[in-house]
């Protein structure tokens, strides 16, 4: 990666630990209960497959994809189904796991879409959340870390399709997308 990143926000120790922590608490409220748990494509990869892995209850997985930004960094505010889910969610529990919470419009906006096909519930997971770039307020359950409003890459998160696959969550240089 060279001179493409500043500095390496969270570490991959850190997020296995937190994951590990979510992990507990969801297991802890599903207890007997018949969890769907949907990942955002394809940020949520990363997260979804190593929270899974750290559930010990059973859980049915699903993905959607979504798309508000392009190659860009700012979402566009238009959203679009790339992928809709497999799965009737009519009287499921779901929890809808994402790797960042930026603005908050995109998952507000699939969290109304979500809530209309009538599950038992809906909560949200995320591994990061920007709170000083929301623009509409989301209720979310279970948030790994709260971070500085800085455009980041890794653990699945990318820019133009690169650094997905960094196993930390790091900054980008401004000089790479521009900022």
């Amino acid at each position: 990666m060279g001179t493409d990143l500043e500095k390496v926000l969270i570490s991959k120790a850190e997020i296995d630990a937190k994951l590990v922590e979510l992990a507990a608490e969801i297991d802890r409220d599903y207890a007997g209960k018949d969890l769907l748990i949907v990942g955002v494509l394809k940020g949520a990869v990363m997260v979804m497959a190593d929270l899974a892995r750290a559930l010990s209850s059973e859980v049915t997985m699903d993905w959607m994809a979504v798309s508000s930004y392009g190659a860009g960094t700012k979402s566009s505010g238009v959203v679009r189904i790339l992928k809709d889910l497999d799965t009737d969610i009519a009287g499921r529990d779901v929890l809808v796991v994402e790797d960042i919470i930026d603005s908050g419009l995109t998952l507000s906006w699939l969290i109304s879409n979500l809530g209309s096909r009538g599950p038992a519930s809906l909560e949200v997971c995320t591994l990061l959340r920007k709170p000083e770039a929301a623009k509409v307020e989301i209720d979310v359950k279970y948030t790994g870390f709260d971070i500085p409003n800085e455009f980041v890459v890794g653990y699945g998160l990318d820019y133009a399709e690169k650094y997905r696959n960094l196993p930390f969550v790091g900054t980008l240089a401004p000089h790479v997308y521009g900022g």
